[in-house]
């Protein structure tokens, strides 16, 4: 009898999905920085280091990066010293109250890709402590964000386990690609700031949604598709 040749795994197409004002209609960051500040876990005083910058943004006299990175910076300060099942409780508390608080054109997405048999991929900045629950909701088969260390006494460090990995969204979707047995032929990427872009030069259907301007000016040389959401209509421009 002819001995048979194994048939290899079919390699699964990918569709990589920002989560932060592309699925989710906040940041996962923000809702929790506010989260463990009611819940006792962050200081009230440490509002101070972030509401001007806050308020700047509000009135479109600052940008949202400034306001952002000031949240990234309250953060990892003050994530020093809290244990671990405190964060994850709160962090359950959060995702209850925000899960269903998307964008229709990105949710729909997702469901069609999910349905079609791609292997949804999500990489983000947020910490992965939230942002894994809140994925697994959406049907998300990976997830990719901020690793923060936790020590022998349960409690965070403070430290980012592979920082410069996850600094560079692509480098991600390399090694998810090497990693899964997943094709870039036919893959799709969606983002809405800069920090995408690595991303979106690697997909073969990049969809900018909802840009920020440095995007838009860059996806607009690039012809690529923009897609803006603005409360229920979605324009393609």
């Amino acid at each position: 009898m002819k001995k048979q040749t194994p048939v290899k795994n079919k390699k699964r197409k990918v569709a990589v999905f920002d989560i932060d004002g592309t699925i989710f209609r906040s940041s996962l960051l923000i809702e929790i920085v506010e989260a463990l500040i009611d819940g006792g876990c962050f200081k009230p005083s440490v509002r101070e280091k972030y509401i001007h910058q806050h308020e700047r943004w509000l009135d479109r006299k600052g940008d949202y990066d400034s306001y952002i990175m000031a949240m990234v910076r309250v953060f990892e300060k003050n994530i020093v010293g809290v244990h671990k099942s405190e964060f994850d409780a709160i962090a359950k508390i959060v995702i209850k109250r925000q899960h269903d608080r998307l964008y229709i054109f990105t949710s729909n997405l997702i469901k069609e890709f999910k349905a079609k048999g791609y292997f949804l991929l999500a990489i983000s900045q947020s910490p992965k402590a939230i942002l894994g629950g809140f994925c697994k909701k959406l049907g998300f088969d990976k997830v990719y964000g901020r690793l923060y260390e936790v020590g022998t006494d349960g409690k965070f460090t403070g430290r980012i386990i592979d920082e410069p990995v996850i600094a560079v969204k692509s480098n991600i979707l390399k090694r998810a690609v090497e990693r899964r047995n997943l094709t870039l032929k036919g893959s799709v990427g969606v983002g809405d700031t800069e920090g995408d872009i690595s991303v979106l030069e690697m997909v073969e259907n990049p969809i900018c949604f909802n840009p920020n301007a440095k995007l838009y000016k860059h996806a607009k040389k690039k012809k690529w598709e923009i897609v803006v959401e603005r409360k229920d209509v979605i324009y393609e421009l």
